[in-house]
């Protein structure tokens, strides 16, 4: 049960974020159900790809793919104005999707009896995966390498699962809601890893 949960939720999360960005590019439908898609199942692409499990699996999901199909098939038709609050409600739902699919990703791998190293892999890459497709799609900077902490989330998600912690159902939503949330007060506080340019200004900044 809690697989299909995570699978559902994270692919309409995705789904929308997809549709979402390609509209906000004016892409025309065939651009929209193209990103949708890409980001929905490019992270479990990747994943079963690096892991070494059959990347056959992914088309097995018909029923996803519908779910998919028709979550982007309401997105293009709400009037447009309604989206243009993007920066707040489709960065939300990209942080599900990350959530959903960094945990269902790592609870693949743990259940396959992989390592804890491979674990945050399948982590990562399904979380993560599908929204650099987008963002490269898109003609844009991936969102994951450089805006505010998005896939060390994934990585932390992915460790907790590979530990062997999670036992119930319970206990798997309530780390989806921590990744949700920390990733949500990334994008509000700005938290940010460290980089090179931010490293030259607090020099600077102390040598002032």
């Amino acid at each position: 049960m809690t697989w299909e949960v995570l699978n559902i939720i994270g692919t309409m999360a995705f789904a929308i974020s997809g549709a979402i960005v390609a509209m906000e590019e004016r892409y025309d439908i065939f651009g929209v159900y193209l990103l949708g898609y890409v980001t929905a199942f490019g992270g479990g692409a990747f994943r079963n790809l690096l892991v070494g499990l059959p990347i056959s699996d992914i088309w097995a999901q018909g029923t996803l793919f519908t779910v998919a199909f028709v979550t982007m098939t309401i997105m293009f038709l709400i009037p447009f104005h309604w989206l243009m609050t993007w920066n707040r409600w489709g960065a939300f739902f990209d942080a599900i999707g990350l959530a959903s699919f960094a945990v269902q990703g790592g609870l693949l791998a743990l259940a396959a009896g992989y390592p804890l190293s491979a674990v945050i892999v399948a982590g990562v890459l399904t979380g993560c995966g599908g929204g650099i497709i987008r963002d490269l799609l898109a003609g844009r900077k991936p969102m994951v390498l450089h805006q505010e902490i998005y896939a060390m989330w994934a990585v932390l998600g992915a460790f907790i699962v590979g530990l062997g912690v999670i036992d119930t159902q319970t206990e798997i939503y309530i780390l989806l809601a921590g990744i949700v949330m920390m990733r949500s007060l990334s994008i509000i506080y700005k938290w940010e890893l460290p980089s090179r340019l931010n490293w030259l200004k607090l020099i600077h900044f102390k040598n002032k």
